[in-house]
C-alpha cells in the first residue's frame, strides 16, 4: 500500500449541434409521433359510430373535420408544443416531472428522507427557483397552504398517480386500437365471415411481435421505425391532397369554427357523444411530453410543427372531401380510412398502415417505461428491473416485467372487444384524463415554478380545462361501452402505487422512531465493546441520520465487527439528474477514532445506477476524499448527527479529478490449478488480498492523523467488504384498523416479496452478503 501523486486532465464538454437536433427530430418521428400519425385510421369511423344520424348534407362531415382541426391546433400544437414542453424538469417530461417540479418549489415531496442539503443541488436551481421575494402574494399564499396541509399534499400525489395510471392504461389500449384498425382494412378484400376469423389472430400476432421488439431499445427502434412513419405521413398527406382536389376542393371551408356550432346544433346529443370518437385525433399527444427525456425540446417541436401537423391536417381534409361525396353509403363510415384510398394503391397503403400502427404503439410503450421508472425512483412503484438499452443515448430503457404485463393486457383487450368502437371509447377516456391531470398540474407550475400571475393560471385551466372537460364528459358517458377498462386499470395500478408508497413511508417512520441514540454509541467506546477485525462493513439503511437499529442488533449479538463501518443510504431526490460532482454526502458518526462513516449516495429519478464494482470504488474514494479534505476542527465528536452541515459533498472519482483516486491490483477471487502431466485438481476458490493504492494529488497536504486514517481504510479495503442488508418483515401493529392490516399485511408484504432488491446489491457475491431479518410493527 502506498500513496502516489498524479495530475489529472479535465474533460471537454461539447454542445448539442444542429446535426444532433435534426437527428433526434428524425428519431422522434418513429418513437414519439407514431401513435399520433396513425389516428386517421380510426377517427372518422369512431366519430360516426351509431351516434350521428347521417343526412344528405355535409354539415355532419364538415362539423367533424372542424372539430378535428381545432382540437389538433389547440391541444398538441398550442398547449403542448408552445406551453407544456417548456415546463420540463431539466430536460425531462411527463406527469411525474411536473410533480417533481412542484415538490421542489413547494416542499411537498413524497419522499420521506429528503434533506435540506438536497436543495443545494445544482439541478434544484437550474429551473429558475426564486426566493419568496420574487413570488406574488397569491403564489406565496398557495405555497404556504400546500406546505401546511398534509391532505392537499396527498391529493396532489393522488392526482399525479391518476395521471400516471392512465398513461399505463393508454399503453394497453393504444397498441390494441392502432393495430386492430390497421388490420381492419382487410375487410375490403375478403368476405365478412373470412374477415372475422383473420382480423383478431392477425392483430394478436402483430402485437406479440411488437412487444418482443422492445428489448432492443428506442435508439435502434427509432432509426428502424422513423422511415416507416415518414413514408406513412407522406402517403396520407398525398392521398389527402388527391382527395381534396378530386372530390371536393371546397372542403377547406370546414376549417371555420362556425361548422362546429352548426354540427352541435343539428346533431345535439348524438354530436356531443361523437366527441368521444373525435377525441382520438389527439391520441399520442402526451407522448410528446412523456418522451421528452429521450430526445430534446427543440427536436420534438420541429418534428411536430413542420412534418406531423400539416400531414395530419391534409389527411383529415382528404377523408372529409371523399366522405362529402359518399355520405349516403353508411359502409363508408364504418370502414373509415381505407374507403378514401384509391383502389389501385389500397394494398400498398394497407401494408404501410400495419407497419405504421406498430410504430404508433411504440410511442406510448416508451412513455410507459419512462414514467414507471420515475414512479419507482420517487417511491411510488415497486422496484422493477430497468435495463438501459443504449450506452450513448441517455434515458432509453426497457422494463421486462412491465413490457410483458402490457402485452398480456393488450391481447386481452383485443380478444375481448374485437371492436374498434369500444376500444376507441376506452382509449379516449385514458387520453383525455391524462391531459386533464397535466392541465391541473400545469396551472400550479405556472404560479409556483414560473412565478406568473394566478390569473394566468386560472385562464390556462379555464381555457384548456373546459375543452378537455367537454371531451371527458363525452367519453365518460360511454362507461358501459368500453370506457370502464381504463378506469379499472387505473384503480388497480393506483392501488398498487399507493399501497407501496404508504408501506414504504410507514417502514421509514419505524426506522426513524427506533434508531439508536448517539449517546449509546459513545458509551461503548472506540472498540464498541467488541473485537474490531480487518475489513469494511457496509450497512445498508434508508436513514439519512442517526444509527439504524440493525447496527445495535449486530453489536449486542456478535462478538466481532469490522474495523471500518459505513452506513450507506442510496436515495432518490426529486430532480431528474444529480451531477456526479454532487453524488455523495459523506460524514462521521461519532468521534474520529470510532471509524464510523455515513455515506449518502444521491440519484435523480432518471439517473443510471452504476455497476457494483464501479460503485464500490467511488464509495471508498469518496470516504478517502472526505478524510483528506476534512478540516481539523471537524475531528471532534459529532454529537448532532442529524445536522446536514456536518456532511461534506463529494463527487465520484471520475468527476473529482483533483481528488483521491484508488488503484487495485489482483482479483477478488482466484482458482489455483495443481499439476500439469497428471489429472488436474482444482482447489476451491480462496480469497486473494488485493493491493490497494490511493493516488493523491501532488499539491495535497495531509496531516499525520489523516494519513493514519487513510492507511487503515486501505488495509480494510484490502481485507474485503461485507454487505449487511436488512430483510424486513412489515406487519401492522396491534390495534390497527382492518383496512391498515389488509394494506400492510397483505398488500405491501406481497409487493415487497415480489419486487427487486436494492439495485447495487443484485450481483454482490453471496459469500460477502449477510441478511438480517427484522420485524417492523408499523
Amino acid at each position: 500500500m502506498d500513496l502516489e501523486g498524479a495530475i489529472p486532465t479535465s474533460p471537454i464538454k461539447k454542445k448539442e449541434s444542429w446535426k444532433t437536433v435534426l437527428s433526434l427530430a428524425y428519431q422522434s418521428l418513429g418513437v414519439v409521433y407514431g401513435d399520433l400519425s396513425t389516428s386517421p385510421l380510426y377517427v372518422y369511423k369512431s366519430a360516426f359510430a351509431e351516434d350521428i344520424q347521417h343526412s344528405d348534407t355535409n354539415e355532419e362531415i364538415f362539423g367533424v373535420l372542424s372539430f378535428v382541426f381545432w382540437t389538433l391546433t389547440l391541444m398538441p400544437l398550442l398547449k403542448y408544443v408552445f406551453i407544456v414542453l417548456k415546463a420540463d424538469d431539466n430536460g425531462e417530461g411527463g406527469t411525474f416531472a411536473l410533480y417533481s417540479l412542484l415538490c421542489r418549489h413547494a416542499r411537498v415531496c413524497s419522499l420521506p428522507n429528503c434533506q435540506l442539503a438536497d436543495e443545494e443541488l445544482s439541478e434544484y436551481k437550474k429551473d429558475g427557483m426564486a426566493s419568496n421575494n420574487n413570488r406574488s402574494f397569491w403564489g406565496s399564499s398557495l405555497k404556504s397552504t400546500l406546505e401546511k396541509h398534509k391532505i392537499l399534499q396527498r391529493l396532489l400525489l393522488v392526482l399525479a398517480l391518476i395521471g400516471t395510471c392512465m398513461v399505463i392504461g393508454d399503453g394497453v389500449l393504444t397498441p390494441a386500437i392502432s393495430v386492430f384498425s390497421a388490420v381492419s382494412g382487410l375487410e375490403l378484400s375478403m368476405s365478412k365471415e373470412q374477415h372475422r376469423y383473420v382480423e383478431v389472430p392477425a392483430a394478436c400476432a402483430i402485437l406479440i411481435f411488437l412487444f418482443a421488439l422492445q428489448h432492443y431499445g428506442t435508439h435502434r427502434i427509432g432509426f428502424l421505425f422513423a422511415p416507416v412513419v415518414i413514408t406513412w405521413l407522406l402517403c396520407i398527406s398525398a392521398i389527402g391532397v388527391y382527395n381534396i382536389f378530386y372530390w371536393n376542393p371546397k372542403v377547406y371551408q370546414a376549417l371555420s369554427p362556425f361548422y362546429m356550432y352548426k354540427f352541435l346544433k343539428k346533431t345535439q346529443k348524438g354530436g356531443w357523444m361523437s366527441l368521444g370518437g373525435i377525441l382520438l385525433c389527439i391520441t399520442g399527444s402526451e407522448a410528446m411530453f412523456a418522451d421528452l427525456g429521450h430526445f430534446s425540446q427543440l427536436s420534438i417541436k420541429i418534428a411536430f410543427t413542420f412534418v406531423v401537423y400539416p400531414s395530419l391536417i391534409l389527411a383529415y381534409m382528404g377523408q372529409a372531401a371523399y366522405l362529402s361525396k359518399h355520405h349516403i353509403l353508411e359502409t363508408d363510415y364504418r370502414i373509415g380510412f381505407y374507403v378514401s384510398v384509391p383502389e389501385k394503391i389500397r394494398w400498398p397503403v394497407l401494408v404501410i398502415a400495419i407497419f405504421a400502427a406498430v410504430v404508433g404503439s411504440q410511442a406510448i410503450i416508451t412513455g410507459t417505461f419512462s414514467i414507471i421508472k420515475q414512479c419507482s425512483a420517487l417511491g411510488c412503484f415497486p422496484r422493477v428491473k430497468i435495463i438501459h438499452t443504449s450506452s450513448k443515448m441517455h434515458g432509453q430503457i426497457y422494463i421486462p416485467e412491465i413490457n410483458w404485463t402490457l402485452m398480456l393486457l393488450c391481447l386481452a383487450v383485443t380478444v375481448g372487444f374485437r371492436d374498434t368502437k369500444r376500444m376507441g371509447n376506452a382509449s379516449g377516456l385514458a387520453v383525455i384524463t391524462v391531459m386533464l391531470v397535466t392541465t391541473c398540474l400545469m396551472s400550479l407550475v405556472i404560479v409556483l415554478c414560473w412565478h406568473k400571475s394566478v390569473f394566468l393560471a386560472i385562464l390556462f385551466i379555464f381555457f384548456f380545462g373546459s375543452i378537455e372537460a367537454l371531451y371527458f364528459s363525452a367519453s365518460l358517458i360511454k362507461f358501459l361501452e368500453g370506457a370502464w377498462v381504463p378506469i379499472a386499470l387505473a384503480l388497480i395500478f393506483s392501488a398498487i402505487m399507493y399501497v407501496w408508497h404508504y408501506g414504504t413511508l410507514k417502514k421509514y417512520e419505524f426506522d426513524v422512531q427506533n434508531k439508536v441514540s448517539i449517546n449509546w454509541l459513545l458509551a461503548l467506546g472506540p472498540t464498541l465493546g467488541i473485537v474490531r477485525v480487518q475489513g469494511i462493513g457496509l450497512i445498508h439503511t434508508e436513514l439519512v441520520s442517526g444509527i439504524p437499529a440493525i447496527f445495535s442488533h449486530f453489536v449486542t449479538n456478535l462478538p466481532a465487527f469490522h474495523q471500518v463501518v459505513v452506513f450507506l443510504c442510496i436515495k432518490s431526490v426529486p430532480v431528474p439528474h444529480v451531477s456526479p460532482k454532487e453524488r455523495f454526502l459523506v460524514g462521521r458518526v461519532g468521534p474520529k477514532e470510532y471509524r464510523l462513516y455515513r455515506c449518502i449516495a444521491r440519484y435523480g429519478y432518471r439517473d443510471v445506477h452504476k455497476d457494483d464494482l464501479e460503485f464500490e470504488k467511488d464509495l471508498i474514494c469518496s470516504i478517502a476524499e472526505f478524510i483528506r479534505s476534512e478540516r481539523p476542527e471537524c475531528s471532534i465528536p459529532i454529537l448532532d448527527s442529524e445536522n446536514d452541515e456536518r456532511m461534506t459533498v463529494i463527487g465520484t472519482s471520475s468527476s473529482n479529478l483533483e481528488g483521491i483516486r484508488m488503484h487495485e491490483d489482483g482479483d477478488v477471487y482466484s482458482s489455483e490449478i495443481v499439476g500439469t502431466s497428471e489429472p488436474r485438481v482444482a482447489k476451491s476458490p480462496e480469497k486473494v488480498r488485493k493491493r490497494v493504492r490511493f493516488i493523491v494529488p501532488e499539491s495535497s497536504q495531509i496531516d499525520n492523523g489523516a494519513k493514519e486514517e487513510l492507511q487503515e481504510l486501505m488495509e480494510a479495503r484490502e481485507a474485503g467488504m461485507a454487505f449487511i442488508l436488512g430483510h424486513s418483515y412489515v406487519r401492522a401493529k396491534k390495534g390497527s384498523s382492518l383496512i391498515k392490516k389488509i394494506v400492510i399485511n397483505l398488500g405491501y408484504d406481497f409487493l415487497r416479496r415480489n419486487s427487486r432488491g436494492p439495485t447495487y446489491a443484485l450481483s454482490i457475491p453471496h459469500a460477502s452478503t449477510l441478511e438480517v431479518g427484522m420485524v417492523y410493527q408499523v
